[in-house]
């Protein structure tokens, strides 16, 4: 098989990632993606599709196990394909709490080591493996415009994603030869949006604008995003913008 693409995927078993890595299920692709959990219906579209899907059960809040993974997902790259994608989409809103009340260590812990920390260790892997390769090399990683706008009872969902946006601004200054976006996908209809909507208000004061754009229809759909997304993927200028927000584009 001709390789057109070979993109890793995180948080890829529902949501936003499901959506992106069924978008790139194509004859020409090589999937691989990383979750907790498998995905099935991954499995049979890829089949379907006459694409190489590879699932990586992992826990990426842990950074041994992200550790583990990214080296061995890297290690193992297929060559000579014509494009090379990371697309760093696991996160996690946890701990939702007034700064006052951030008192649990292992929460604060797991949500750096999710947004961030295995953000970090899959890109370092992702940009040795493919650094002599003659091929278009691209990251995305998924932020928020909370990591751009403080949030009250986000605290720690708005450091992490700040962090996110500042990291990819340094890669991109470091490898001018990658491109590299840290994109806000907007209000999407996945799972961590009924968590937020689950949230106590006395934690999180501005729960009643995400139930509200919930009742009212205005939450895109995973499907809607993954395909406007992919269309940014492959835009010339990708990366041209570090920092950007995909309701910017049609």
């Amino acid at each position: 098989m001709n390789l057109s693409t070979v993109a890793v995927i995180s948080g890829a078993s529902k949501g936003l990632g499901q959506a992106l890595a069924l978008g790139l299920m194509d004859p020409g692709a090589h999937i691989i993606t990383m979750a907790r959990s498998r995905n099935a219906s991954l499995a049979a579209r890829a089949a379907d599709a006459g694409c190489t899907l590879q699932q990586i059960q992992v826990d990426l809040s842990d950074p041994r196990a992200a550790q583990r993974s990214a080296t061995q997902i890297m290690a193992a790259l297929p060559g000579g394909a014509q494009r090379y994608l990371l697309i760093n989409n696991a996160g996690t809103v946890d701990p939702v709490r007034a700064a006052a009340q951030l008192d649990d260590e292992a929460a604060i812990t797991a949500a750096f080591g999710l947004n961030v920390t295995s953000l970090m260790l899959m890109s370092a892997a992702f940009l040795r493996a493919t650094r002599d390769l003659k091929a278009q090399r691209r990251i995305l990683n998924i932020s928020s415009g909370a990591g751009r706008n403080a949030m009250p009872g986000w605290a720690v969902y708005c450091a992490t994603k700040a962090a996110v946006d500042r990291y990819s601004q340094v890669v991109a200054a470091e490898a001018p030869d990658v491109r590299v976006v840290s994109l806000a996908p907007g209000v999407v209809d996945t799972g961590m949006q009924e968590h937020i909507r689950a949230s106590d208000p006395k934690d999180f004061p501005g729960l009643s604008r995400f139930v509200s754009m919930h009742e009212e229809g205005q939450l895109a759909s995973p499907a809607e995003t993954a395909a406007k997304i992919l269309r940014y993927i492959a835009r010339d200028d990708f990366g041209t913008t570090v920092l950007d927000d995909i309701r910017n584009y049609s």
